[in-house]
């Protein structure tokens, strides 16, 4: 769990590349950006920043910020209770985004932080563009030096179903 003091420096650091982005948020949605570390208590390193406009049965909405070089953690979005998992499409809004998928290994422009990360297809998301991830898919992504803001447009969103290769990191 995070401290409030990081809580505050993380969710500022947020907000300014919000901004930098051209997002506009409501005060509501400021105040309630939801800081995902895992439990891990490394958030400049591994974790998330998330705005989540709408998540129904059918389709989901989000804004996601990742601070310089920052890493969100391998997973995917497995099938269940008969939903075959998680369709999500990225597009970069600020930054660049190295994103990582399950297939064939081409040339790497930056590392994964440990040794939990398999899928090893890099895509570089610059901004105004996109990349369809299918579900049940490994993937991982990590911002470049001034950071990242990605929209996440996808069909229903339930995180507690998420498997992380990581053992340690746990999403709650």
């Amino acid at each position: 769990m995070l401290d409030k003091e990081t809580y505050e420096k993380v969710k500022n650091k947020s907000l300014e590349l919000f901004e930098k982005a051209g997002i506009a948020l409501r005060e509501d949605e400021k105040e309630n950006i939801e800081i995902v570390d895992g439990g891990l208590e490394n958030i400049e390193e591994l974790g998330l920043e998330i705005v989540t406009y709408v998540n129904t049965d059918r389709y989901c909405a989000k804004e996601m910020v990742l601070l310089p070089n920052q890493t969100c953690p391998e997973h995917k979005h497995p099938p269940h209770d008969g939903d075959i998992g998680k369709e999500e499409t990225f597009r970069c809004r600020y930054g660049k985004v190295f994103l990582f998928v399950e297939g064939e290994k081409n040339t790497w422009h930056v590392q994964p932080p440990n040794e939990y990360f398999t899928a090893s297809h890099e895509i570089i998301l610059n901004p105004a563009e996109q990349y369809t991830i299918p579900p049940n898919t490994l993937h991982w992504f990590k911002a470049g030096e001034e950071g990242a803001v990605i929209s996440e447009f996808s069909s229903y969103s339930d995180d507690a179903t998420d498997i992380f290769t990581d053992p340690n990191f746990k999403r709650v």
